[in-house]
């Protein structure tokens, strides 16, 4: 009888002789090899499952259990066995490395208490886990996304905590409905909504692609911040903290478009930040590596994406949501008091290669 759960890690899935057979046939069928899956060894295979969205159905899974319960692999289903070649020896560094503990969040109660925090991007992924963590820690959260159904769901799971505002932070009237939701007063911002582009070369960037990038990523969150600074500085005091991403720290993370919108990003946070020093008004940063979100990637550029492909296999591993959620709340918690222009990569060590 297996010990598999949904809950297991991947790399627990792939170990397994039947199930293992199962997960490496999905892969060899869509063009992938194991390796694919390497930064994500980590994460539970429902992360993994609800990150990869139709790609890996639920009937998948139902699969994968089933192999590992039985021991036999289901019929109809594209198997591959491991790789042939065998894994290098770890050479003997003289000090023996153990398996990491797992991580759990760790609420702290009342952090918020009486504070109302704006998020964007609230109705999945990154978003999605702010706005929790700060409701469980006492907040008050104005939640805004394009998503009516994601902050409804959100709203039915959190409770009256939730103000949710139907909204796309590119438009004008955006920033007016939020600070109408929030009443007036906003003691912290949270900028996560953002895009992803194709990762195309700069001659192969497509009109569209890059002015909803930048529209998204990088008008949006400053119109919102011009909408809530004025409140900030006559309360004494408020912080703001932008998610600004690897590729604000590097030209190989993502394409062209993608990589000025958080370069500009970045440069707005420190302008910001600079120019409110002594008011009380924060302005920080946070850069998250590879999280598993479920971002919805256009199709990859050809000469772009082979670029860059080739530097993702630095990548430590895939963070969750919520351990994004972590560094990101601490940032807007008073608990971030002296921190202003400060850039938090949360990347696993990625930016340190």
């Amino acid at each position: 009888m297996s010990n598999l759960t949904p809950a297991s890690p991947l790399r627990d899935w792939l170990a397994d002789p039947a199930a293992g057979q199962v997960l490496r046939g999905m892969l060899a069928s869509q063009g992938q090899s194991e390796q694919a899956l390497a930064p994500a060894l980590a994460l539970p295979l429902e992360q993994l499952v609800q990150m990869a969205g139709d790609k890996f159905p639920p009937e998948l899974v139902d699969a994968l259990v089933t192999a590992a319960e039985t021991g036999e692999v289901p019929e109809g289903l594209p198997t591959a066995p491991p790789a042939s070649a065998a894994p290098a020896a770890e050479p003997d560094l003289g000090v023996e490395i153990g398996t990491p503990e797992p991580w759990s969040e760790q609420v702290t109660a009342g952090r918020f208490g009486g504070q109302t925090v704006v998020v964007t991007g609230a109705a999945s992924g990154i978003g999605r886990a702010v706005a929790a963590r700060i409701v469980r820690e006492g907040g008050r959260v104005v939640a805004v996304d394009v998503s009516a159904d994601g902050l409804a769901s959100l709203a039915a799971r959190l409770g009256d905590a939730v103000v949710p505002v139907t909204a796309d932070i590119t438009e004008h009237a955006s920033a007016d409905a939020v600070l109408a939701a929030a009443g007036g007063r906003v003691d912290a911002l949270a900028n996560v909504a953002g895009v992803m582009d194709d990762d195309a070369a700069v001659h192969e960037v497509d009109d569209a692609i890059w002015d909803r990038v930048m529209r998204i990523n990088v008008d949006g969150p400053m119109r919102l911040m011009r909408a809530v600074v004025p409140g900030m500085l006559a309360a004494g005091g408020g912080r703001i903290v932008n998610i600004v991403s690897e590729a604000a720290l590097r030209g190989s993370a993502a394409g062209a478009a993608y990589t000025t919108s958080k370069h500009a990003l970045l440069g707005l946070t420190k302008s910001s930040a600079y120019q409110y020093a002594g008011t009380g008004v924060q302005v920080n940063a946070v850069a998250p590596g590879a999280v598993a979100t479920g971002i919805q990637v256009p199709a990859a550029a050809p000469y772009g994406s082979h670029r860059t492909a080739k530097m993702r296999v630095a990548i430590p591993g895939l963070a969750t949501a919520e351990q994004l959620a972590a560094s990101i709340t601490f940032l807007l918690s008073k608990d971030a008091v002296n921190l202003n222009g400060a850039i938090l990569p949360s990347d696993g060590g990625w930016s340190a290669a």
